[in-house]
């Protein structure tokens, strides 16, 4: 195996608009390379979407987004049939006195994420996103360790499909429970915290160029004060460029206290978070 080149990732990740740290571009880079799948975990916000959105750019490879939710099963995540397909060929095939064609093939065949995922033409040129892991249930997480461990699928209809090459696979999670044993142990894995405000600054310069240096500064130093506040929803990085963005659109320089007062909904998200805000906002604002 060639040698794992962290340092080009990372500046090919920061291309595409992700600045992503050693630590978090070593296990992208380590991923990739040995083709295993990567577990982001941290708090709502700190980019672990993103990250697997600019892995994508990065390769040029199609992004297959699994969205997990309470109740999720194969039917929506692997495959289905076009049941209303596979009915009207039945009827055209009754009207026309002919035997119906199969009703299991592949023009039957309805290819959700994790099917969908293993239809790469090419070398990295597919990146599976299963985002939200610990929103799905044990029995879904338990089907998961099959398909990671040899990336294919046996579709009982129709046979086994597997992939010609394996995708990138990127799960999140945002903690809400434990995730099991068994799964972490066929992921590498990685805890995105918040960034220091040296960082939040590059990325809100990164992301937003026409802001002013001053504003953006003010604004990490402000979200990294609310961060440490005990709010019920810490701000993520998405609420910081948000609210950067909202400042910029309202005419802010400098972080004041009438356009704090104005613009706070876009950075915290609970009544509550909002009078705390107000509250230490004295402590950021000019």
């Amino acid at each position: 195996m060639t040698s794992i080149d962290v340092a080009g990732l990372a500046a090919r990740l920061r291309d595409v608009s992700y600045l992503a740290d050693r630590g978090l571009a070593t296990a992208l880079a380590c991923a990739v390379a040995m083709r295993r799948p990567l577990l982001l975990e941290g708090d709502a916000g700190v980019g672990k979407t993103d990250a697997a959105r600019a892995i994508a750019r990065v390769y040029d490879a199609s992004l297959v987004r699994l969205q997990c939710y309470e109740g999720l099963d194969l039917y929506a995540a692997a495959y289905d049939w076009n049941y209303a397909k596979q009915l009207l060929a039945i009827r055209s095939a009754e009207a026309a006195g002919d035997r119906a064609a199969d009703l299991y093939g592949e023009d039957f065949l309805l290819r959700r994420p994790l099917l969908a995922a293993l239809g790469a033409e090419k070398e990295n040129g597919a990146v599976l996103l299963i985002d939200e892991i610990d929103r799905a249930d044990d029995e879904f997480e338990a089907y998961l360790l099959e398909y990671l461990a040899d990336f294919a699928m046996t579709i009982p209809e129709f046979g086994r499909i597997a992939a010609a090459h394996p995708p990138i696979v990127i799960l999140t999670s945002n903690r809400t429970r434990d995730l099991h044993d068994a799964l972490k142990r066929r992921c590498f894995y990685y805890w995105i915290g918040h960034p220091t405000v040296e960082r939040e600054i590059e990325i809100i310069r990164m992301r937003l160029p026409s802001v002013s240096e001053d504003l953006a500064r003010d604004v990490a130093g402000a979200v990294a004060i609310l961060r440490d506040s005990g709010l019920r929803k810490a701000p993520g990085i998405a609420e910081a460029l948000d609210w950067t963005q909202t400042l910029d659109a309202l005419g802010a320089r400098r972080l004041e206290r009438r356009f704090v007062d104005d613009s706070l909904g876009t950075v915290v998200k609970y009544p509550e978070d909002i009078e705390t805000a107000r509250a230490v906002a004295k402590t950021f604002v000019q």
